[in-house]
């Protein structure tokens, strides 16, 4: 855990400045060309950021790498005598002691990283992340459940009210049944009753639930309508949505 701890942070600067792998020439060369132009890792002075760096290193770069070497020397410098901890002016303990794992909070990816021993990548994902991932993919399946969840059926209840010539040609049980034998994708008749209009007739008063996008009034009264011998009209009494 000691050298997680000392290695985190430049781990994270190696990847945040695109380096690479310092183990190898092409990071050193990445590095070096950086340093062309900078003294520091970042800022005009000494930093963290040019311990953690320096940490990653295998040891000091070849003279082909002037600006790194230059770098690498200086930073040398500052070293804790008799030992291998870089020390920086006002600072009383190795500044490596003080990176703390939740500097890197802010770059999870890092952890997801698979194992490369030479690129100091000396983590692995700890139970925080797992927990993060597992609450994602399930936020992740909701949403695809809900995206491929067909819409609700639009329905209807509609009141029909069905009129008979007169009271001879009212017979009531046929109406009803006649009614009913009208059938249709999205089509389902409910309650019925009988009421009174006048001189003893009864229109048929009748229930049902249709699918708009399936059945509409037109097609229920142009069909009922059909039963020319038995019904003089039919209207719409009532008509709600479901």
């Amino acid at each position: 855990m000691g050298n997680i701890t000392e290695q985190i942070k430049a781990v994270w600067y190696s990847v945040k400045m695109g380096f690479g792998n310092l183990k190898s020439d092409a990071g050193l060369e990445s590095l070096n060309s950086y340093l062309q132009d900078w003294s520091y890792i970042e800022g005009f002075v000494p930093s963290q950021a040019d311990v953690a760096v320096f940490q990653c290193l295998a040891g000091s770069p070849p003279a082909k790498f002037n600006h790194a070497l230059r770098w690498y020397n200086h930073i040398s410098s500052y070293s804790d005598p008799g030992t291998e901890s870089v020390l920086f002016l006002g600072f009383k303990s190795p500044l490596r002691s003080t990176v703390q794992k939740g500097e890197l909070q802010m770059d999870r990816q890092l952890r997801r990283t698979k194992s490369d021993e030479n690129y100091c990548t000396l983590f692995d994902d700890d139970e925080e992340d797992e927990k993060m991932r597992e609450e994602m993919k399930k936020e992740q399946e909701a949403k695809k459940k809900k995206k491929n969840k067909p819409p609700p059926i639009a329905k209807s209840n509609i009141i029909l009210d069905v009129k008979p010539w007169d009271d001879e040609t009212g017979e009531y049980g046929e109406v009803e049944k006649l009614v009913r034998s009208v059938e249709a994708d999205g089509l389902l008749w409910g309650a019925s009753k009988l009421v009174p209009l006048a001189y003893g007739i009864k229109k048929l008063q009748i229930s049902c639930v249709v699918e708009d996008d399936k059945v509409g009034t037109d097609f229920l009264e142009e069909k009922i309508s059909a039963f020319e011998d038995h019904v003089q009209s039919v209207d719409i009494a009532a008509f709600n949505k479901v």
